[in-house]
């Protein structure tokens, strides 16, 4: 799955990155720019595809979702040109597992990376960019990544992207006033990527912020889309907001300008947050004129979700704006509020508009899915599914016997859903809770002693969906606290070592 194909190539990261010092005249190239080879013609008709992933932003947090009162018109757009899924669900209820699913097309019980970690991807890890990458497509990955170190085997560029910039790091991806970023990329004339190596951010050292990372992204991605304009590209833009900053307190929503609510009789935390939806939701605008602005609107398949349920660091309370919309939980629950998220899809002449959607799927189906949109293979042994006909708006006839998930902190907790049916279990050992979607999407009442047929069928599915992990067994939250007490007395961690930040 891994072919290094020798190529003439455009580098869009050093136009990035020289496009970057343009607009701010202020932030250096890290290395010089390589010489760029002009296409004047499309290779072939293969759709470009985006997926635009947010962080920690909330089922409930976006107008066409029901949020009254941060202002998203160009999500809302999307979604009226397009179709909106009221069932889609993330790979995890928090960060790294939930986009490593993304990536992969397995499910958290079959991934490597199941926690917040630094745990890196492994070269057998087969990712999306990597099944796009054999058809054609050049790849490129902008923002937040967590998959994977400098220098280990996780990084974007050991993973099939061609082009990579942003943060490699979870903690130092809510840092949003960097002093630096990391890029790679393939040149002309190279099968193997460059190392990545950092982008220096001089203007916000000693504390000073004067460049938000955030908006950097914006400026890599359309430059990306522009560079990229010939050749079928696949786009993965991985946005850091409304998540918190590394302060997790009262101070923690960092953006340059709380407009437009500054105003707003709310709390200082919410008026932040609020405009860092609707900043983000400003450049997903600026990227949909720039697809119509160079003719690929009609053929660019747009993907708009977020990796979680909604946060409450950082001062913010998710009920302030009922951010989980309806439902329970938020994140790092597996209840609905903690991991059914966002989804949004466009594509122009071909995903009937204004379009609501029931169908049930999650992260793991984006492999496939965009394996069949661009007549790809996929790997074996994938727990997604295509959903494209969905999407066209012809009968879903594959759907998944049943989703599954699990997370590890303080304890492992897992769910399954099957069917209408929701299965929660908060600690080995503990008695399922069931859930009848159907009628309680809001996971208010417990049925389990009612269906213990339904239970059963949950039950066994709990003890085959995942596969055993050294570095994620299943504990009690009184033997996590064991394993991290003598996690904490190790004094040289390794590449392995389970030292993630949430």
């Amino acid at each position: 799955m891994r072919q290094h194909q020798l190529r003439k190539r455009l580098s869009w990261l050093g136009c990035a990155t020289a496009l970057v010092a343009s607009c701010l005249g202020r932030v250096e190239a890290a290395v010089s720019q390589p010489r760029v080879v002009s296409l004047t013609t499309r290779p072939t008709d293969k759709p470009n595809i985006i997926f635009i992933l947010a962080d920690d932003l909330g089922y409930g947090d976006l107008g066409c979702y029901g949020q009254t009162k941060i202002q998203t018109p160009n999500l809302d757009r999307l979604a009226a040109e397009g179709m909106r899924f009221t069932q889609c669900y993330a790979g995890s209820p928090v960060c790294a597992p939930s986009r490593a699913v993304l990536m992969t097309g397995r499910h958290v019980g079959h991934v490597r990376i199941r926690g917040n970690a630094t745990i890196p991807l492994l070269p057998e890890e087969v990712t999306v960019a990597e099944v796009l990458k054999t058809v054609g497509y050049h790849t490129g990955a902008i923002g937040k990544w967590g998959l994977g170190l400098e220098g280990s085997t996780g990084t974007p560029s050991r993973q099939g992207f061609d082009e990579w910039f942003g943060y490699l790091s979870q903690t130092h991806a809510h840092d949003y006033y960097p002093t630096q970023l990391w890029r790679s990329s393939r040149s002309l004339g190279y099968s193997e990527p460059l190392e990545d190596e950092p982008v220096p951010i001089p203007q916000n050292a000693g504390g000073a912020k004067r460049v938000y990372s955030h908006d950097l992204f914006t400026m890599a991605a359309t430059n990306f889309i522009r560079v990229n304009k010939f050749a079928p590209f696949f786009l993965y833009l991985a946005y850091t907001i409304p998540h918190a900053n590394n302060e997790l307190k009262d101070h923690g929503m960092e953006v340059p300008s709380d407009a437009p609510y500054s105003n707003q009789p709310w709390p200082q935390p919410e008026k932040n947050k609020a405009a860092m939806i609707t900043r983000l939701d400003a450049d997903v605008g600026r990227i949909l004129v720039m697809l119509k602005a160079l003719n690929l609107d009609s053929n660019t398949v747009i993907f708009f979700s977020s990796d979680n349920g909604p946060h409450k660091e950082g001062g913010v309370n998710p009920a302030f704006f009922q951010s989980a919309g309806p439902l329970r939980g938020i994140k790092r629950d597996l209840y609905e509020g903690g991991i059914r998220v966002p989804m949004i899809v466009r594509w122009p002449g071909k995903i009937p508009p204004g379009t609501v959607s029931d169908q049930v799927w999650h992260f793991a189906d984006f492999l496939p899915t965009a394996a069949e949109i661009a007549g790809a293979q996929v790997p074996p042994d994938l727990d997604g599914i295509s959903i494209l006909p969905t999407l066209l708006g012809q009968k879903q006839t594959r759907q998944h016997p049943y989703l599954y998930w699990e997370f590890h902190e303080g304890g492992s907790k897992q769910a399954v859903r099957l069917g209408d049916w929701k299965g929660v279990r908060l600690e080995p050992g503990r008695p399922l809770e069931l859930y009848n979607l159907k009628t309680d999407p809001a996971e208010t009442t417990n049925v389990a002693d009612a269906h213990p047929d339904v239970v059963a069928q949950i039950e066994a599915i709990l003890k085959t969906a995942r596969t055993e992990s050294d570095l994620w067994p299943l504990r009690t939250a009184a033997e996590a606290r064991k394993a991290r007490q003598a996690q904490t007395e190790k004094t040289a961690p390794n590449a392995n070592t389970r030292t993630g930040t949430p």
